[in-house]
């Protein structure tokens, strides 16, 4: 059969066979597996989506219900580093609610050793942290799940390096919370400690008391002895006369230079004569220095001598008898945290 077209003049015009309906077929078909894949797909994103809020329900990790993380630590000295932990530990989830531990002075002097800051000092450090919602002060040294059910704690926050247990209870004062699968790992911040910080105070601990001794603190502040204020202020001196005294030799070589080039001196004769005059004025520097600090401390002893030794090296001392000459180093402790 044809397929015909009639006009409005009533003339038939015959009209070509029309294409074949199988590739129009066969397309709906691919059309419709296509759907029906993506549809497939959507309903496995829609369990999954479901199970995982499920989930995170049950561990109380959905973002409408805040993980309450746990950080403890020393705190002493806040610094970067701390800020940084903490910062970690706040982001591990969505909604989190950050609550850190402090421990008290008694038990880390017990088990770490002498602090800077007292643990008032400390809360208050991290009480003005914006990672910190909640501060625990007296935290335990070691976790217990007692501990964990009070504060109804979901995850612990820390560095994975083993943190060795002082008190004797375990290799790890993180075990407890390792075995049942509550520990979240941060990174530690490389290069700053509180150790760290209290060396390079020591570093340049004469600098530090001639620093604050200017600013109005007292010897006995400061616990320095009469003698020994004297002796800082003498090598301040000496040293600050050494370094002018360097700066002049580096200007009377510059001189010789610029006078070699005028005069067209050969480079090794002009070293030479530069380092015949130096050393002169070195060998003279040198002399009268020792002359000038033996006079120095001469004058020292003649004067604790006229106005009583004894008094002047220990007034103002504390009621225990506290002095620097006396007291040892190696029996103070830091700690890294």
């Amino acid at each position: 059969m044809s397929s015909h077209f009639v006009t409005s003049r009533s003339r038939v015009i015959q009209t070509p066979f029309p294409k074949p309906v199988a590739p129009l077929f066969l397309y709906k078909v691919l059309f419709l597996q296509h759907q029906h894949k993506r549809s497939r797909l959507f309903l496995t994103f829609l369990h999954t989506e479901r199970q995982r809020e499920s989930d995170m329900e049950q561990k109380g990790e959905r973002q409408d219900t805040p993980v309450r993380v746990y950080a403890d630590g020393i705190y002493d000295l806040f610094h970067f580093g701390h800020a940084r932990f903490l910062e970690q530990a706040k982001k591990l989830f969505p909604n989190t609610y950050l609550l850190v531990g402090c421990c008290n002075d008694e038990i880390t002097h017990k088990y770490k050793g002498k602090t800077v800051l007292n643990e008032k000092e400390r809360h208050e450090s991290l009480r003005h942290c914006k990672w910190v919602d909640e501060v625990i002060p007296d935290a335990p040294w070691v976790i217990t799940q007692e501990f964990l059910d009070k504060h109804q704690i979901d995850y612990v926050a820390h560095d994975a390096l083993p943190y060795a247990d002082a008190s004797g209870s375990g290799k790890d004062v993180f075990e407890y919370v390792k075995s049942i699968g509550k520990f979240k790992e941060t990174k530690r911040t490389e290069g700053i400690s509180t150790s760290d910080i209290i060396m390079r105070i020591i570093k340049d601990y004469n600098q530090y008391v001639l620093r604050n001794l200017d600013r109005g603190y007292s010897r006995k502040e400061l616990g320095v002895s009469y003698v020994k204020e004297k002796r800082l202020r003498m090598n301040m001196g000496l040293k600050k006369l050494h370094e002018r005294v360097k700066k002049q030799k580096e200007k009377v070589e510059e001189k010789i230079q610029t006078v070699g080039k005028i005069a067209g001196m050969h480079r090794n004769e002009l070293v030479e004569i530069a380092d015949r005059l130096v050393a002169g004025f070195l060998e003279m520097f040198e002399e009268s220095c020792h002359k000038m600090g033996t006079a120095i401390r001469d004058r020292i002893q003649e004067r604790l001598k006229a106005q009583q030794l004894k008094s002047l090296l220990y007034d103002e001392w504390d009621d225990d008898g506290d002095c620097d000459e006396f007291y040892d180093d190696k029996s103070v402790e830091y700690y890294s945290d």
